[in-house]
C-alpha cells in the first residue's frame, strides 16, 4: 500500500513540476469585465483588465482605442490614451488587475471622455494593449460591443 501511495505522490509531483508557467516575458492581458453594454450621455464605463508578467516590470504604458462600427467619418477611431502605469517595485510572476474608466460625451475630472456618432446611435468596441519597461508589448485584447445612445 505504501508503494502505491509513494508512486501516486511521485507521479503527482512530477506532473505538477512539469506544468508550463503561465507567466511570460511579454505581458499577457485578458478581460475581467466591463460594467455596461449601453451608455447614455454622462454615463461611465469601467473595464477591468487582468494582466500577468514574468518579470513584473509593467510600469510603462497601457493604450486604449475606441472603434466605431457605425460612424464612417471621425470619430470612427478614437485613441484615448496612452496611460502611464505608476512605478512600483517589480516582483517576479506579477499578476493583477487594471481598471480603466471612460465617460460618454461629458467632462468629469480624472476620467477620459469618449464620443460617438454626431447624429445617430453608435455601436463601438475598445482595444487595449500594454508595454513594459523592457519594451515588450502585449497582444491586443478587445471588448464586447457597447451601444452609445445619442
Amino acid at each position: 500500500m505504501r508503494t502505491i501511495i509513494f508512486i501516486f505522490l511521485a507521479t503527482t509531483a512530477l506532473l505538477y513540476g512539469c506544468k508550463k508557467s503561465s507567466f511570460t516575458t511579454k505581458p499577457q492581458l485578458s478581460f475581467g469585465k466591463q460594467n455596461a453594454t449601453e451608455l447614455r450621455q454622462g454615463n461611465i464605463i469601467t473595464f477591468t483588465i487582468n494582466f500577468t508578467d514574468k518579470e513584473g516590470d509593467i510600469q510603462d504604458t497601457i493604450w486604449a482605442q475606441k472603434i466605431s462600427r457605425v460612424c464612417t467619418s471621425p470619430p470612427n477611431v478614437q485613441f484615448i490614451s496612452p496611460y502611464p502605469i505608476p512605478n512600483f517595485t517589480a516582483t517576479p510572476n506579477l499578476e493583477g488587475k487594471l481598471e480603466l474608466s471612460f465617460v460618454y460625451n461629458a467632462n468629469i475630472p480624472g476620467v477620459s471622455s469618449i464620443v460617438g456618432c454626431t447624429n445617430k446611435n453608435d455601436t463601438t468596441f475598445f482595444r487595449f494593449w500594454m508595454k513594459d519597461k523592457a519594451q515588450n508589448r502585449s497582444d491586443t485584447i478587445q471588448s464586447s460591443d457597447i451601444i452609445l445612445i445619442r
